[in-house]
């Protein structure tokens, strides 16, 4: 079965921040906070779940690629920050869930 960042939003748990495309496909997942590993390490289309909430976060997920970045634990974005995720088009979604409990949410759908 195939999850668009839609279908996250509308799942239990999962809230839009900023959505730009929300037909974008989800096609892996990818956890982590150290941004220069991320980099590295995250593919393209992946759902990407981190802590981290800085305005290099962004940079990251454009540069990658993300489908989304997943907000884990309830971390929010600074009002500055969520403007440019916006203008930038990079798809922001939120969850109090545990980067692991959000992963194995994942995990049963794609």
């Amino acid at each position: 079965m195939k999850v668009t960042v839609y279908d996250l939003c509308k799942s239990e748990g999962f809230t839009p921040v900023t959505v730009s495309d929300s037909g974008r496909e989800i096609s892996g997942v990818y956890i982590g906070d150290l941004l220069s590993w991320v980099m590295g390490k995250a593919q393209s289309g992946d759902a990407w779940i981190t802590i981290m909430s800085n305005i290099n976060t962004l940079a990251v997920a454009a540069l990658t690629d993300v489908a989304c970045v997943i907000l884990a634990e309830g971390v929010t974005l600074e009002p500055d920050i969520l403007k440019a995720a916006a203008d930038k088009e990079i798809n922001i979604v939120s969850t109090e869930l545990s980067a692991y409990d959000a992963a194995l949410h994942l995990s049963k759908h794609i």
